[in-house]
């Protein structure tokens, strides 16, 4: 397969589709066309399973994918995205709707696409970059989990009383007491279905295994009257035509209560389109525009619940389908949403006879690959606290709520951030047994008087490091102290807070502090604030050749003991 690579300028906000028109031949759209269609065949039936797990209708399911399909790829920052519904949104959309029915999700939908709008213009998006993998390993491991528990009823053929509970515990006691009414028609459909599935991906990559089992499950229905639930008999079937346009009822008094799962839906559809970009571009040898792709996933966001879809966003497993089959530009993935409408428009009416079962196999298949379980052995290798964010994570996925999940794990992973970079910085003494390498890395051969003590951070000093500056003990040090902030890659407001409390102690005992070498970012923090007033600007210098001069200036003029103590002694005003 041909491969390009291009370089786009992170400021620019050409999608690519644009950028691949300018040069499009006969030859693309020909690989284009036949990767769309394969690519649209593999979508039909993930959207209507998707649609049907969420607890909307299959053509919804659908029809999210047409549209979305279209703009992600028309609008988007990544040469052979495919976007749409998928597995990710199945547990969080079917909350969504038990609890503020279609209306809600259809908000819901629309405040997570403003967000990703915010996310993508101003770039905040990169963020989800720094989500430790443990993190979202434990959020794919368990939705991953609850979407295989969603379809235990209809690949069973279990047809209990009530509606099945949305929560896990509750569901798998629902399905416990309902065992005995299972359908072995069913079970045997399903069964068939997930060995064509699984079957056929191993033997071949370029025929989607899925399309075959929904042919052959469908084309058996038809023939033979399986007494087995299908669309048409749970649906009604599938409309033909277009779906209608309508704005939803927007409610006012509910925008504060849906925003955590509003932030919960953008959260994922940043985290997995962006992950769903970088997969394609180990793959087609692209480079992806992430803010430029994030804006499109807004703008679809925002644009299908006009048309009564489900939330959306990068699809791995059909954008690596799609590059398999030869996609060279963003004109397959909208190839690939025309197929659906094509499907939508000639073939619907056949749609009534395709197994609930056979569906299910489908999701089970694509639970278990969205799952990343091979992840998970990785995972047991790292620390401690690795493996217990993972472990909270799956478990809150699993057993609480995503929305609970996902912001336990954000403050998890704020956490770990803030411990591992605590870690990397350092706050020590320049002490005779290092005086040698300290001469060239920190007081570059100049020599440090017996009545300076000369302390240098290396690394951010953050709100998660600024603990070992307040550890420095005062006891035994001379009467004027040296800190040194060449090494000092940034400073926040309780880093600097921390300086001024090591002033103070330093002060109340009678010492001069003097800080020096500070780089533009902790130097315009410490010039912002009251530091150069409380401790003299004099005594925050450039570089360690100034601030050994001043040392001496302090030592001969106050006769070897601190400025601060020689004008406390003295009488006058510190």
């Amino acid at each position: 397969m041909e491969t390009r690579r291009s370089t786009p300028n992170c400021s620019s906000w050409t999608p690519k589709s644009l950028i691949s028109l300018r040069n499009y031949t006969r030859s693309d759209l020909a690989a284009d066309a036949t990767a769309g269609i394969t690519v649209g065949l593999v979508a039909l039936p993930l959207a209507m399973a998707f649609g049907i797990s969420s607890g909307v209708t299959p053509q919804a399911g659908i029809y999210t994918a047409v549209i979305a399909g279209f703009l992600i790829s028309a609008l988007g920052g990544s040469r052979t995205q495919i976007g749409g519904p998928t597995g990710a949104f199945v547990v969080v959309i079917a909350a969504i709707i038990a609890r503020y029915s279609l209306s809600g999700l259809l908000m819901v939908t629309m405040m997570a696409g403003v967000i990703l709008l915010i996310l993508g213009i101003t770039g905040l998006g990169n963020a989800v970059k720094f989500i430790p993998r443990p993190v979202v390993i434990g959020f794919t491991n368990g939705i991953a989990v609850l979407i295989a528990s969603t379809q235990i009823k209809d690949f069973l053929g279990i047809s209990g009383p009530g509606v099945v509970p949305s929560e896990f515990l509750h569901r798998m006691v629902w399905i416990g007491n309902n065992i005995a009414a299972v359908s072995p028609g069913t079970i045997l459909l399903a069964l068939l279905s997930l060995t064509v599935v699984i079957g056929v991906a191993r033997l071949t990559k370029r025929v989607p295994g899925s399309i075959v089992a929904l042919i052959g499950a469908t084309t058996a229905v038809a023939l033979f009257d399986l007494p087995v639930e299908t669309i048409g008999s749970r649906f009604g079937g599938i409309p033909t035509g277009f779906p209608d346009i309508a704005f939803p009822e927007f409610r006012v008094d509910l925008i504060f209560p849906l925003l955590p799962s509003a932030i919960t839906v953008a959260l994922l559809a940043a985290i997995e389109s962006l992950l769903s970009a970088v997969v394609a571009d180990s793959m087609s040898g692209d480079r992806h525009n992430s803010n430029v792709e994030l804006v499109a996933q807004g703008v679809a966001n925002i644009a299908v619940p006009l048309f009564g879809g489900i939330p959306v966003t990068g699809a791995i497993a059909r954008t690596a389908t799609n590059i398999r089959s030869g996609a060279r530009t963003p004109v397959a993935g909208m190839i690939h949403a025309f197929t659906l409408l094509l499907v939508i428009l000639i073939a619907a009416p056949l749609a009534q006879f395709i197994p609930l079962g056979t569906l299910s196999a489908v999701l089970l298949v694509v639970a278990y690959n969205m799952g990343e379980w091979r992840e998970v052995p990785m995972i047991l290798k790292l620390e401690m606290k690795d493996i217990a964010v993972w472990v909270i994570t799956f478990l809150l996925t699993v057993f609480a709520d995503l929305t609970i999940a996902v912001e336990v794990g954000m403050t998890l992973a704020a956490l770990l951030y803030i411990y591992q970079v605590s870690r990397t910085t350092v706050v020590a003494p320049v002490t005779p047994e290092a005086l040698e390498e300290a001469r060239r890395h920190i007081v570059q051969n100049h020599s440090i008087p017996h009545y300076v003590s000369m302390f240098y951070i290396q690394g951010p000093l953050l709100f998660g490091a600024a603990e070992k500056l307040n550890d420095i003990p005062t006891d035994g040090l001379t009467n004027i102290v040296i800190l040194r902030l060449r090494h000092t890659t940034a400073v926040d407001g309780t880093g600097l807070h921390a300086i001024e409390r090591f002033y103070e102690r330093l002060h109340a005992s009678g010492r001069t502090l003097i800080l020096c070498g500070a780089r533009r970012q902790p130097k315009r923090i410490i010039y912002t604030s009251n530091l150069p007033r409380i401790m003299g600007a004099r005594n925050i210098l450039p570089n360690i050749g100034s601030a050994l001069r001043r040392a001496e200036e302090i030592h001969e003029r106050f006769g070897g003991v601190g400025e601060e103590a020689a004008l406390t002694l003295a009488g006058a005003p510190v």
